[in-house]
């Protein structure tokens, strides 16, 4: 059963957010909040943790997983940033956006797309995890707790808009995967972030979601 941790949104307490970055330098798995949706999330650098979140969303291994980063010069110490990607994301971040960079030594190979060599990263616009990053002191994988119907069969956890109508009920049906939960008050939404693959001279938008229209400006 996990640990709920209650943490008010605008106002993050201080002891609360140590207590879970404890938990995460520890090697826990937690169910959050984000400014898109819920997300399942853990140290980038607990490699146990990690795999963890892989057997949640029943991942293979060549699927890359988002982390997240509290600022566009953290970023640059995980990806390559090139100046055209550089003056994008700084009109966009923080905020709804995923970002797919070549990656740096420092992303652990279970975290980056194997044969790309390439991670995406998230400045997110939430004051929790902006928090939680800044007292971990590490990114923080970030993948959504929503699973697709088609991806919901064999017996998998299946999450989707039409099941879960509010946060209890996905804290209960992920309750005895993960080991914290942190509760905001803020209800699930399914608005996705928007991707931005930012590996070539040009930057594509390939995945359309909160916030496109500001990004299909700049790219």
């Amino acid at each position: 059963m996990a640990k709920i941790f209650s943490v008010h949104p605008d106002n993050p307490q201080i002891r609360r957010i140590e207590e879970i970055k404890s938990a995460l330098s520890s090697g826990a798995v937690m169910l959050y909040p984000t400014d898109t949706v819920y997300a399942i999330g853990c140290d980038l650098n607990a490699k146990s943790a990690v795999e963890r979140v892989r057997q949640i969303k029943k991942l293979a291994n060549d699927k890359p997983l988002t982390f997240l980063c509290p600022s566009l010069s953290n970023v640059a110490t995980y990806a390559f940033v090139s100046d055209t990607a550089y003056r994008i994301m700084k009109r966009l971040i923080p905020g709804s956006y995923t970002f797919l960079l070549p990656a740096t030594k420092l992303v652990p190979r279970l975290v980056q797309s194997p044969k790309r060599k390439t991670t995406g990263i998230r400045v997110p616009n939430h004051t929790v995890c902006l928090e939680l990053l800044a007292a971990l002191g590490n990114p923080i994988i970030s993948t959504s707790a929503h699973l697709p119907p088609d991806e919901a069969d064999n017996g998998m956890i299946r999450i989707d808009p039409e099941i879960v109508q509010s946060r209890v009920e996905l804290f209960d049906r992920l309750d005895k995967l993960v080991d914290i939960i942190v509760d905001t008050g803020e209800e699930p939404t399914y608005e996705v972030s928007t991707i931005l693959d930012m590996t070539g001279d040009e930057a594509v938008i390939i995945r359309r979601g909160l916030g496109w229209e500001a990004a299909a400006a700049w790219v």
